[in-house]
């Protein structure tokens, strides 16, 4: 209510117009000195989004999440909404869910945050989750304590996985191990080939890939989930021109490590650290090699100071004007 509309809220709104799903605007922050709902409601239209007091068909609730002011009423809003749509699932059959966010945890290991869509997703179920298998060892709810299973529409934290997951990922229950092997083995191979497709794939394609005259701009990217690393290449991928692109020489979850250090020191390339911090060694290995460390936790903040970099990287525009000419005799 106190900043309008910023580009996180604009994203939102394409987002939810691509999936062609109802939205309910929240309006936070309405308890702060200059708030003013009705700037933000009449910014929406611009977005064509018209809500109810605008005479529209968007329900819109006017909250304040650190007073807990309109929480209920945000709540009913929901519920009218999903009974609207009649959206109900079958509880009583092995579940199927989505990665809502997937990191490495230093003590549990992976962790993906499933948000099951039916089904009901019990402790000790054996899961295929993008080209990753698992058994459920834990579940934990939305209060941080453990739960023993999670019904159609609950999100929780599932631990016992072999590796972190994609934002996005399916992650569907099977019968038995051999299955989930053989899923995520066929999975595996389906992204293995994806890759190799994409490389050139002979010498010419290669020499002209090569005659390409854009600068590289080479990126080591780590974030402490794996929804920011996704978002954080796709974004630098986008903000790549004719003249200079991105190269994201490796993207990853954790910590950032001596390896990732090795690896932008051999190309002379910085590392972005999106809310995560080097460990001791990775830190004085950058420091002996001279790698830069950046570090940001505003998506906006890490492409306006990439832009800028790649920017300098290509250099000012050089023009020769002649003024005359002269001959020494």
């Amino acid at each position: 209510a106190d900043d309008g509309l910023m580009p996180q809220t604009i994203e939102a709104i394409n987002h939810t117009k691509a999936a062609g799903v109802p939205m309910i605007v929240a309006i936070n922050k309405i308890d702060k000195e200059g708030a003013d709902p009705t700037t933000v409601r009449t910014r929406l239209l611009e977005h064509e989004v018209i809500v109810e007091e605008m005479s529209g068909d968007v329900l819109d609730a006017e909250v304040s999440a650190l007073k807990k002011i309109g929480l209920d009423e945000l709540m009913e809003k929901i519920h009218v909404q999903a009974e609207l749509l009649e959206l109900k699932a079958r509880p009583d059959r092995a579940a199927e869910g989505v990665v809502v966010e997937a990191k490495l945890d230093k003590g549990r290991g992976p962790v993906a945050t499933i948000l099951v869509n039916r089904g009901t997703l019990k402790r000790g179920d054996i899961f295929v989750v993008g080209s990753h298998t698992g058994k459920v060892r834990a579940l934990i709810d939305d209060k941080g304590k453990p739960t023993k299973e999670a019904g159609p529409s609950v999100p929780v934290e599932v631990l016992g996985l072999s590796g972190v997951p994609l934002a996005g990922d399916q992650l569907t229950v099977v019968p038995d191990e051999g299955r989930a092997r053989e899923v995520a083995a066929y999975r595996a191979e389906q992204e293995k080939l994806q890759r190799t497709t994409q490389a050139p794939t002979s010498l010419e394609n290669m020499f002209s890939a090569a005659a390409d005259h854009a600068v590289e701009f080479p990126l080591l990217v780590k974030a402490d989930v794996q929804g920011s690393t996704q978002a954080i290449v796709q974004a630098l991928n986008k903000i790549s021109n004719d003249d200079i692109k991105v190269r994201i020489l490796h993207s990853g979850v954790g910590a950032i490590t001596e390896s990732d250090v090795t690896l932008a020191a051999a190309s002379n390339a910085p590392i972005i650290g999106f809310n995560v911090r080097p460990n001791a060694k990775a830190r004085d290995i950058a420091k002996r090699d001279g790698v830069r460390l950046k570090y940001f936790d505003i998506i906006y903040a890490l492409t306006d100071e990439i832009r800028a970099g790649m920017a300098g990287d290509l250099g000012p525009e050089k023009s020769d004007k002649v003024k005359g000419r002269g001959e020494v005799k």
